[in-house]
């Protein structure tokens, strides 16, 4: 699932994020690329909630941009 983020503008976003993604239920592993504000993740079985990994995004103080490409 590949998800744009919006506000990302060093290394140290990218860990907030990264650790944010991984904090939600169902999430196995994330992987934020800087250069293309997006962030990979892989779940276990079903898709993590979209509402959720919207949250934990806005909480760090960054934009989920749409919706998640599966």
């Amino acid at each position: 699932m590949v998800l744009r983020i919006e506000g990302m503008t060093c290394n140290h976003c990218v860990r907030a994020v990264t650790k944010a993604l991984m904090g939600v239920e169902g999430v196995s592993d994330a992987q934020v690329v800087l250069a293309e504000n997006i962030a990979t993740i892989t779940y276990e079985h079903d898709p993590p909630d979209q509402h959720a990994l919207e949250a934990a995004v806005e909480e760090e103080g960054y934009k989920l941009e749409g919706g998640a490409e599966l």
